[in-house]
């Protein structure tokens, strides 16, 4: 199977770094690449940090594009450009290049993204994006996303769990041409303070690094435990918003956003949100058509 792994951290990001070795394999610890000798996987990343940068593509501006290694075993391709803009890059030009006019990846993963992207926030989310880019362009695709908390991640663990959830996804079969799903992998990390090579327990939800959270607890376990698999639907309440005004050394007025990434005006029971902070990894299936059906009727009928 070949795979094109992107991200919206940055291409040197720990994220995509250890999930490329989790899916690879170099060192044989989990018994080899993902879908066996055949696995190919191609790398094409930001350059830099694009979060929050949503959907965004580039028209006016040239997208410089040069190969960069990562690791001993990773190399891939380092685009100064937005998620989206790497998806349609590798699709349409690299990867026919490296691979063949007309050849196109089995599946596009996304992640592992430095933080949850659950509820509203797959709207804003530059790894969402980039995933729902391929499905748009006819390449199933996975989304793959980290809840960070103020402990140390261990990435490499969650790569493993990314991997482990990958697998269970299709090993009833491939994906279709055009579906997305969007995976959330619940707090895996040393909790402060802790040694290096300690394994710890997840840390409570409220102390968060995403900021302010709906709940206060979160029952600790294991992280190296593979935690249960949840499909569900994404949580539709909007986040709460916070600014500080602050005032320049000009005199003049701004505001410096200080609300929480995952601090919900509402928590719907079971959604995504609601499953990843009781430990689970939630899998939500994504759509690109964004047309509100239940109204296609209402505006149709006002307008005869």
């Amino acid at each position: 199977m070949r795979i094109l792994l992107t991200n919206d951290d940055g291409i040197r990001a720990p994220g995509i770094v250890s999930l490329f070795h989790a899916l690879a394999d170099p060192s044989g610890e989990l018994g080899g690449p993902i879908f066996g000798d055949e696995t190919e996987i191609m790398v094409v990343a930001p350059e830099t940090v694009q979060s929050a940068t949503s959907h965004g593509v580039t028209f006016h501006e040239p997208l410089m594009a040069r190969r960069v290694r990562m690791s001993e075993h990773m190399e891939g391709i380092a685009v100064d450009g937005r998620p989206a803009d790497c998806v349609k890059l590798a699709l349409s030009a690299l990867w026919p290049e490296q691979f063949g006019e007309g050849s196109r990846p089995d599946i596009v993963l996304s992640g592992i993204n430095s933080g949850a992207n659950c509820g509203v926030n797959v709207i804003y989310s530059g790894t969402v994006a980039a995933a729902i880019e391929a499905a748009f362009l006819g390449v199933p695709s996975i989304a793959l996303s980290l809840h960070m908390g103020r402990g140390v991640a261990l990435f490499d663990l969650a790569a493993r769990h990314a991997r482990r959830a990958v697998e269970r996804l299709l090993e009833g079969g491939p994906l279709e041409a055009h579906e997305c799903l969007n995976v959330n992998i619940p707090l895996t990390e040393r909790a402060p303070g802790e040694e290096e090579d300690a394994r710890g327990l997840a840390v409570s939800a409220g102390l968060a690094s995403q900021g302010p959270q709906p709940y206060e607890k979160m029952t600790t376990r294991d992280p190296e435990a593979m935690p249960p698999i949840r499909v569900c639907r994404m949580n539709t309440h909007g986040l709460v918003d916070e600014y500080e005004r602050r005032t320049s050394p000009t005199g003049g007025t701004y505001f410096w956003a200080a609300g929480g990434g995952l601090n919900f005006h509402a928590t719907e029971p079971q959604s995504d949100v609601d499953l990843l902070f009781a430990g689970c990894i939630t899998v939500t299936p994504l759509t690109y058509d964004m047309t509100r059906g239940a109204g296609l009727r209402r505006w149709a009928d006002r307008l005869v």
